[in-house]
């Protein structure tokens, strides 16, 4: 993770686009939060890791979207009923739930579901966007005041 970090910005986007792809199983947070001790710019540390995290998990929507029921049974073990049980819940809240792809657990996979559903792209890009920018608002904010909390002890 020290490399990320001293990448600077590049770093931050790197690990966040791969953080949202299942390829690094840690918090981006992590990075932003050096970046932001070190002085970055909040601002631009929040947009980039917006747009990182947003990248990877669209990333993962377009995996899902080439996905097929034998692929999943055979690799996955996983059974139609099962898939289809979580199918009724995607139909009833649709692209709504792309904005909880930023959750650390399950977000991945919730990414790669609205994709193999065949959800609307565009509305799930716009809720996974609103999402992604939540996060890092609120961890940024939470690193950033931290730290002014720290000084003032």
């Amino acid at each position: 993770m020290e490399y990320f970090a001293e990448l600077g910005y590049i770093g931050l986007f790197i690990s966040c686009f791969l953080a949202a792809t299942f390829v690094i199983p840690f918090s981006p947070e992590v990075i932003l939060g050096v970046l932001i001790v070190k002085g970055f710019n909040l601002y631009i540390t929040i947009l980039i890791a917006t747009i990182g995290n947003w990248m990877g998990g669209m990333t993962s929507y377009f995996v899902g979207r080439i996905g097929d029921w034998k692929k999943i049974e055979k690799y996955f073990k996983i059974k139609k009923e099962k898939v289809n049980a979580f199918k009724l819940r995607i139909d009833k809240w649709g692209s709504v739930l792309a904005f909880f792809t930023w959750f650390p657990l399950g977000g991945d996979i919730l990414a790669l579901s609205l994709g193999f559903f065949k959800v609307d792209a565009y509305k799930v890009s716009i809720w996974m966007l609103i999402g992604k920018f939540f996060r890092f608002v609120v961890s940024a904010l939470i690193i950033y005041y931290g730290i002014d909390l720290i000084k003032f002890w």
